[in-house]
């Protein structure tokens, strides 16, 4: 009798294989990455309300002011940059512009590369070569000099950033959205949806969009930390986000000039930077596990 009943824990493997991952199932590390990316949207959020001082408000007489870490006064927790500007205020501020800028361009680029993806796929022939062609095209551009033409061209207002920087992945979620697309093609339940004369446009809806929609959330995560760097490097150049408004990367590159003798004025906003990306690809690569039917 005992050999043919499983065990309670056999039994609570089954369910739980059964409901799939739950919250045990994610690595305390994961856990935490979830809790700091929160953290850091919640106080980004809060910008206004949290910032001890205006960003712009300048104070010569209190310029280059270390922060407490380093003995310098409690009235400048992170210190004060070259025009004696708060970094702690600017650096809520730019957390704000850089996670903006990263979820919108992240956004942008997700609908607009699955619907070219899912059009290519669907309808086949002259237009999915018409829609491969452009994203070959664009793949063939060096990316960075892609973004300062079209940002010397256009300007750099923060909407416009946002558009830019976005459009600019829109061809790897084409790629893996056609691919996608096409493999699911030769899938009975498909074959049986066109035998019953199910439309193009609600074939891709109803049928393809839901079955890759795994991959495309993988695939965001990582862009939202690409789309990070991509600001960053264009801040620190020049070509990004400019007076007054400011950005992780724009802080980063007005420190430039004082990396010797007031290192910690490119050191904090570099720290961010680096713990945004490595958040959010590792979450990506969690994310990529769960949700990969081969693993």
């Amino acid at each position: 009798m005992s050999d043919a009943l499983p065990s309670g824990h056999a039994r609570r493997r089954v369910r739980a294989s059964r409901d799939g991952p739950g919250l045990r199932s994610v690595p305390p590390l994961i856990l935490i990455c979830f809790g700091l990316l929160a953290a850091a949207v919640v106080v980004a959020a809060l910008a206004p309300l949290l910032a001890p001082y205006d960003q712009a408000q300048q104070d010569l007489l209190d310029r280059l002011q270390r922060p407490v870490f380093l003995g310098g006064s409690s009235d400048h927790l992170l210190g004060t940059d070259q025009l004696g500007r708060d970094v702690l205020s600017r650096l809520l501020f730019g957390l704000r512009t850089s996670l903006a800028i990263a979820l919108f361009g992240m956004v942008i680029g997700a609908i607009v590369g699955t619907a070219a993806g899912l059009v290519a796929g669907t309808v086949g022939g002259l237009v999915e070569e018409g829609v491969m062609f452009l994203v070959d095209a664009q793949a063939a551009i060096p990316l960075t000099l892609l973004i300062l033409a079209v940002v010397a061209v256009f300007g750099t207002d923060p909407l416009i950033f946002i558009v830019i920087v976005g459009l600019t992945s829109w061809e790897k979620y084409a790629r893996v959205v056609r691919g996608e697309v096409n493999r699911l093609k030769a899938q009975s339940f498909i074959e049986a949806a066109r035998a019953l004369g199910v439309r193009p446009l609600r074939l891709s809806i109803r049928h393809f969009l839901p079955n890759i929609a795994s991959p495309i959330l993988v695939l965001a995560t990582f862009n939202f930390s690409t789309i990070v760097l991509i600001e960053s490097a264009l801040s620190f150049l020049g070509a990004g986000i400019q007076s007054p408004n400011t950005s992780l990367g724009s802080l980063l590159g007005n420190a430039r000039d004082y990396l010797i003798t007031d290192w910690w004025l490119a050191a904090i906003p570099a720290f961010f930077i680096f713990a945004l990306t490595m958040i959010t690809s590792l979450i990506g690569d969690w994310l990529r596990d769960v949700l990969d039917p081969t693993v």
